[in-house]
């Protein structure tokens, strides 16, 4: 195939991909190898240029923190951290709502979002249920902070670590420029769910000895494991933070972590090994392939000369378009495919737009990619996963409910960034 028929056959094949990932007939990790494996067979890449596309920082950060956050786990220090927000909030639905909320912002922000829902998801369905009470206003609070607090460091949410590696900023970096802001929007979000819920969880039955009785030390199957573990997750931390001083990839750094804390603590690497979501890590090399093939065919080219001749160039319009259009998009299809195919497209409209100041682009989609995540369930994989768990113990919460409370939340969210956009970067 040459010139057209290869361009044609390049995009049906990622479009065809596409619409079996929105699906979800097939697990997506499947799909992206398929698709990654009929392009290189049909010769629109050849292997070498496919390993060529495959950013291999943004894998070895997601391999090293969840080798880290397995490890930690065993230590059962997560299920502290809830057990205490609970008796912190004296057992009052309300009060557990925000502070479990408000503690897994937090705690999304040093481990991915997937990892951070699979560990509070589980705690907080038995405390609802010790409480007689719905977890579906907890869980779906918790998803709303998760994704916002995972907004705001480059480690906290898929999205951040393949824009940190594709435009080469630091741990640092993002906090600086995108927790300012994420901190009021989730001060705001929270306001908004206490006046969604109140009413529900007010007249709930609870039963507050319950939780109130128990013990949170008692949660900590292991004391040294757990110093070993949040020592090396601090000193992992504090090395991304200086990780441009260090002249050290976030890969590295990660990876480094790991290693240190297998040292340490000495698991069975086979234990640990499994509980790394693998499907995770190889759903991203084959989207990575996908879109280098859109890219090879010159796809990624001349929709960015379309935006551009659209915006003009100009900062703040391409910067207004890029958020909205990131978050709107990633209301309705998983952000880190999106994310994927948008990296190239933003850093062609760079060029082709004799765009300066990038960084603000770069961090108007940052935005737009994590809280469009918000949007629906399936706009990110954390709400999958959630939906899925509350689903596995007889909770049901449909995709109509949810995008009913989430979508205005994430407009609002978006709203917000585009106010603080204007005033400290695109003006």
């Amino acid at each position: 195939m040459t010139g057209t028929s290869l361009v044609v056959f390049t995009v049906t094949l990622f479009l065809i991909s596409y619409a079996f990932i929105i699906a979800e007939k097939i697990h997506r990790t499947i799909i992206a190898l398929v698709g990654a494996a009929v392009m290189v067979i049909a010769g629109v890449l050849d292997q070498h240029q496919a390993i060529d596309n495959i950013d291999f920082n943004t894998l070895g950060l997601l391999v090293g923190m969840m080798i880290i956050v397995a490890i930690t786990k065993e230590s059962g220090v997560f299920e502290f951290l809830a057990i205490s927000a609970v008796k912190f909030a004296k057992g009052r639905p309300m009060a557990i709502l925000i502070w479990l909320s408000a503690m897994t912002a937090v705690v999304s922000a040093f481990i991915d979002s997937v990892t951070c829902i699979l560990l509070v998801i589980p705690v907080t369905i038995s405390i609802a249920q010790k409480l007689n009470i719905s977890p579906i206003p907890i869980v779906f609070a918790e998803v709303m902070l998760c994704n916002i607090g995972g907004a705001a460091t480059l480690i906290g949410d898929p999205p951040n670590i393949m824009i940190g590696s594709a435009a080469g900023f630091g741990f640092g970096d993002f906090v600086r420029n995108m927790a300012p802001v994420l901190v009021v929007i989730a001060a705001v979000t929270l306001v908004f769910l206490y006046f969604i819920f109140r009413k529900a969880l007010a007249k709930a039955a609870t039963k507050e000895f319950h939780v109130m009785d128990i013990n949170p030390w008692d949660e900590i199957k292991d004391k040294t494991l757990m110093i070993k573990s949040l020592s090396i997750l601090l000193f992992t931390i504090i090395c991304f933070i200086f990780h441009n001083h260090l002249h050290m990839e976030s890969a590295t750094i990660a990876l480094t972590g790991a290693a240190l804390l297998f040292l340490l603590a000495q698991p069975k690497p086979e234990h640990v090994l499994r509980a790394v979501e693998w499907p995770v890590i190889f759903f991203f090399i084959g989207l990575f392939v996908l879109v280098g093939g859109l890219k090879e065919v010159g796809v990624l080219h001349v929709l960015a000369q379309g935006a551009v001749n659209i915006t003009g160039g100009e900062l703040l319009p391409t910067g207004m378009a890029v958020l909205w259009i990131s978050a709107i998009a990633s209301a309705f299809v998983d952000n880190i495919p999106f994310t994927a195919t948008m990296i190239p497209l933003i850093r062609d409209m760079g060029e082709l737009g004799h765009i300066v100041q990038m960084d603000s682009i770069w961090w108007s989609f940052a935005l737009g990619a994590c809280l469009g995540g918000n949007g629906t369930i399936v706009a990110a994989s954390a709400n999958v996963v959630a939906v899925g768990m509350l689903e596995e113990h007889g909770y049901r919460l449909t995709f109509l409910r949810f995008m009913k409370m989430g979508f205005p939340l994430m407009i609002m969210s978006v709203a917000i960034s585009a106010v603080y956009l204007c005033i400290f970067y695109l003006t």
